[in-house]
């Protein structure tokens, strides 16, 4: 038993020895020597590569870089944070109120780093700056808007108001009409024809006349005062400082002058009439010319008696 065991023994350590001397190794790859003109490239690549400042890009890439793989190297018993949690009963795992549950925070709360070099708050206070001029800009734009609004609104009142104030003469002489032709005056309100101007002067006292056409009467007598002085004006200077009219007697002189200082008068009444607003006046016209004459001035006619039997109305909406 024991010389076959030693004979086992010098076998396996022949075949060991078999095996030893049989093995191959691979030879090293063969590279050729660095030459001096290699090495002087080299040499210089490096020192290039040394000198050369790294772009801000690359610094920001290699500081990411660093804090992601610091941020991913977990802590061991070595670190000095995790020794001082172990005190503290740390045995690994998550932190918190939910610990050992699902919901807990299994990485490190991350790093913002500061870029620039501005104080801290700065950047709250220029949101806030913004906000401001955002509101500044919201509240300029609903101005602008509102201006807008405010003027189609007031040249809408005014087209109203432009419109009312033609109805208004329009009814002034509706009712100068119909008031000569009860006293049976042989005179046009507009004198006659339209371009033809009375011969005479008027004789009737302005004030006698009722203050609701009062206006439109004194209106067309101050045109014609303006158009006689025009006219007086040009016969001045176009004739000898010793012309005299002939046809031009001293009364038509005096009832004219007579006009021109009546026109010149205050007449507090007819200011009273005129502050009214336009609707009110419109209204006492069209009242007014109902109640004299049975005309509506919305209808353009005149009824035979007071009933106005067939006027849809007293408003302007009721004949729609």
């Amino acid at each position: 038993m024991a010389q076959d065991t030693a004979g086992e023994a010098r076998t396996r350590d022949a075949e060991e020895e078999d095996d030893y001397l049989s093995m191959t190794f691979a030879e090293p790859p063969r590279t050729a020597p660095e030459t001096s003109i290699q090495r002087t490239a080299r040499l210089k690549r490096d020192a290039e590569a040394r000198s050369r400042p790294k772009s801000k890009a690359e610094i920001a890439a290699e500081e990411s870089a660093a804090q992601e793989a610091a941020l991913a190297t977990t802590l061991d018993s070595s670190n000095k944070g995790f020794k001082m949690l172990a005190k503290l009963g740390f045995k690994g795992g998550t932190l918190g109120k939910d610990y050992g549950s699902g919901n807990a925070r299994s990485e490190p709360i991350r790093v913002t780093m500061k870029e620039d070099r501005s104080g801290v708050g700065l950047e709250s206070d220029k949101k806030r700056k913004f906000r401001e001029d955002a509101e500044k800009e919201v509240k300029r734009i609903k101005a602008v808007e509102g201006e807008q609004v405010d003027y189609r609104e007031r040249l809408r009142q005014e087209r109203a108001e432009k419109r009312l104030e033609g109805q208004i003469i329009g009814a002034m002489v509706v009712c100068e009409r119909l008031a000569e032709a009860d006293e049976q005056v042989d005179e046009s309100v507009d004198g006659a024809v339209e371009g033809v101007k009375p011969t005479r002067p008027r004789t009737k006292p302005l004030t006698s006349i009722n203050v609701l056409w009062r206006g439109s009467v004194k209106h067309r007598l101050q045109k014609e005062r303006e158009r006689r002085a025009r006219y007086d004006l040009h016969q001045s200077l176009s004739s000898l400082p010793t012309y005299e009219d002939s046809d031009e007697d001293g009364d038509y002189k005096h009832a004219f002058g007579a006009e021109e200082e009546e026109l010149d008068e205050e007449d507090a009444e007819l200011d009273e009439f005129n502050s009214l607003v336009p609707d009110v006046r419109l209204a006492k016209l069209c009242d007014y010319l109902r109640d004299t004459w049975q005309y509506c001035f919305w209808c353009k006619f005149k009824y035979p008696d007071v009933s106005l039997e067939g006027c849809p109305g007293v408003e302007e909406e009721d004949h729609d």
